[in-house]
């Protein structure tokens, strides 16, 4: 294969030097019309094994189907002759490919990916995105309850809710990002992280804060409360599903904590 390579781009290199020259210009995908197009790699990531052949495969075809409408657009024997060994290159690629799945993704081959794509997503997903809702559905209970019972007043709670919650989004989500590169650890991308831990910490303080948007003290603050509980057995659940803690233990300690912080904030708030 690598031979085969090798003949085909002397041959290209004897062919441009035939007709144009010596020099060779510079020219980038983005110069040749109708050259397949490939989405950047930060827009497809974390992209797992299966992803990668995948993409593997659809670049070879394109690659492919490009030689073949190129041959048929020139009239010069030498290089429609290139062009088709070209094609036919890249078909044999993917063959060869299919040819290597076949020999080596043995069953055992396929559970050990499917083990390392279940680390790397809760490495780079669920462990900063948990982390950010626990931070946010738990830490911003002390200022909103705090607020809420000081002033009785909705929009202002909702206030101090927002700027507790896009503030700790903003924090946790740098933090998580300058925290690990993910060069030596494997934890992957530090802004897919930084930002699953961004938003969940945002979405975490303001499911308790949006319920402030209703004018009636007493109604948006059973709300909230109703909210809170609803928060924390999510993160419970997650930690049960993907953490492999047991839902009672989980539930106990993601209770326990969000309670002491929530009476922390109607004892400062009534003080």
């Amino acid at each position: 294969m690598a031979a085969e390579e090798s003949g085909h781009r002397a041959r290209l290199i004897d062919l441009h030097r035939e007709k144009f020259g010596e020099v060779v210009p510079l020219i980038r995908r983005e110069h040749v019309r109708g050259f397949y197009a490939r989405k950047p790699y930060w827009l497809v990531r974390p992209l797992g094994l299966d992803r990668v052949r995948r993409e593997a495969e659809d670049m070879e075809a394109q690659a492919a189907n490009f030689y073949l409408k190129a041959a048929q657009r020139t009239s010069d024997a030498g290089i429609r002759a290139l062009l088709g060994q070209l094609a036919a290159a890249e078909g044999a690629h993917r063959l060869r490919a299919a040819e290597l799945g076949e020999r080596h993704l043995t069953a055992q081959a396929r559970l050990d990916e499917g083990k390392a794509d279940h680390r790397r997503f809760l490495l780079q997903i669920v462990q900063p995105g948990l982390a950010g809702l626990m931070d946010g559905s738990v830490s911003t209970l002390a200022p909103v309850f705090a607020a809420a019972f000081a002033t009785h007043d909705t929009w202002q709670t909702f206030l101090v809710g927002m700027a507790a919650s896009i503030g700790a989004g903003i924090s946790m989500g740098f933090t998580e990002a300058a925290s690990d590169d993910g060069a030596l650890t494997g934890r992957g991308s530090p802004w897919i992280r930084g930002a699953a831990a961004g938003i969940m910490t945002a979405v975490g303080g303001l499911g308790h804060a949006l319920p402030y948007l209703i004018p009636d003290f007493v109604t948006a603050t059973v709300v909230a409360a109703l909210i809170v509980l609803l928060e924390l057995w999510a993160i419970s659940w997650i930690r049960w599903k993907y953490m492999d803690t047991p839902f009672l233990r989980a539930a106990f300690q993601v209770v326990v904590g969000g309670f002491l912080v929530f009476l922390a904030g109607i004892l400062i708030g009534n003080a």
